[in-house]
């Protein structure tokens, strides 16, 4: 099988040597979202705001792909303050509906560019 590479402009590019997402098979693994706003290459202001950002930069990047949020199958949650999971668990609530994809969160020591939230997913077509 060979891997193809997925890439958008409606989603912020890769700050490293790495891909938006990979596509091999029916498989989707999508890179860390941070709540970039696409436009600007700046952080949105606030925790809310980060994790609405993130959520829609991968709706984005699954876009491209022809997917939707229905065909994430496991996310993980990147979170510089475990304080913050309430927030961020409502706002990822109202992106995703059951069956709801399989989920870790964690607190990290410090994300990209001190972001708030990072969200990676792995879809299915």
């Amino acid at each position: 099988m060979s891997k193809q590479v997925i890439s958008t402009t409606q989603a912020p590019g890769a700050i490293g040597p790495y891909s938006q997402a990979v596509q091999i098979g029916n498989l989707l693994f999508a890179s860390g979202q941070l709540g970039l706003i696409p436009e600007t290459g700046q952080l949105a202001e606030g925790v809310e705001a980060q994790t609405t950002q993130a959520l829609n930069n991968v709706k984005a990047i699954l876009s491209e792909a022809g997917l939707g949020l229905e065909h994430v199958v496991k996310t993980t949650v990147f979170l510089a303050d475990m304080n913050d999971f309430a927030k961020v668990n409502e706002i990822y609530g109202g992106f995703f509906s059951q069956p709801y994809p399989a989920r870790s969160a964690v607190q990290v020591a410090r994300l990209p560019k001190d972001g708030l939230v990072e969200i990676e997913v792995i879809a299915t077509k």
